[in-house]
């Protein structure tokens, strides 16, 4: 019995005296730079950056295949110090958040027929596209909200998505995970949108929803600085040529333009 137990201590201390060996030989250097990249990071892993996590990123940033910058979930005193870290100069990029591209309420969007799957919008657009009558709006179901890392998104009391900009660092985790594709980030700069997904004009417009961009062009023609572009019906302001005007506002016939700034 004691030649066994010592037997078994023996071959113990050999294969622990062995791994520590092992671990020696292989061990994996790690870089310094990588890991106070990582460290300063917000560690959301919302891989907005477009690498599967912060890790990644840090790794990315360290040799030099991007830019700190490119963390959707920092701030800027976040990119400074990922900047001092790296010894370079990084010019301050505007903030974007995130928008949502429909009116198309409950009291605003007819519906087709009533819904009682799986609460989330992913699930219901797979049963007949949905069950709103236009097939461009939102089906309020919250994807977007448990998306969101960040606490940045709930669900308003007449079933759409309302965001709260302080929150919102622009991720884009919320747009990848919206199968209508209503989402969309603007530069906090942008001074008006036209939150209307509708790819539809005129009367099929007006036949669905009640606020909905019935395609008519006006904001186009009348916007004295050519901000305004249409495409597939769908009308678009360019933040760099809008100068807050507010003449497609007053113009709009169903008054859907609206100011961008929650502020």
């Amino acid at each position: 019995m004691l030649a066994a137990v010592i037997s078994l201590g023996g071959l113990a201390f050999i294969l622990a005296l062995g791994l520590g060996v092992a671990s020696k030989i292989f061990a994996v250097e790690t870089d310094p730079t990588v890991e106070a990249i990582a460290e300063v990071l917000p560690g959301a892993n919302c891989g907005g950056c477009g690498y599967a996590g912060c890790a990644g990123f840090a790794e990315a940033v360290a040799s030099g295949q991007t830019a700190p910058t490119e963390c959707k979930a920092a701030g800027s005193d976040i990119v400074a110090q990922m900047a001092q870290i790296l010894g370079v100069k990084i010019e301050e990029t505007e903030k974007k958040v995130v928008k949502i591209f429909c009116q198309g309420s409950s009291d605003n969007c007819k519906s087709k027929f009533l819904y009682e799957g799986v609460f989330d919008c992913r699930a219901a657009v797979l049963l007949g596209g949905g069950y709103k009558a236009c097939p461009y709006s939102c089906l309020g179901y919250g994807s977007c909200v448990k998306a969101c890392p960040f606490g940045a998104i709930e669900i308003g009391p007449k079933g759409l998505p309302i965001v709260d900009e302080q929150k919102c660092t622009g991720c884009g985790s919320c747009i990848r995970q919206c199968p209508r594709g209503i989402l969309r980030l603007l530069p906090i700069s942008q001074k008006y949108y036209i939150p209307c997904s509708s790819k539809d004009k005129g009367k099929a417009v007006r036949q669905v929803c009640q606020t909905g961009c019935l395609a008519c062009k006006l904001c186009l023609k009348k916007c004295p600085n050519q901000a305004i572009t249409i495409e597939n019906n769908q009308p678009r302001i360019d933040a760099q040529k809008c100068s807050g005007c507010g003449v497609c506002a007053e113009k709009c016939p169903k008054k859907i333009i609206q100011l961008a700034s929650n502020g």
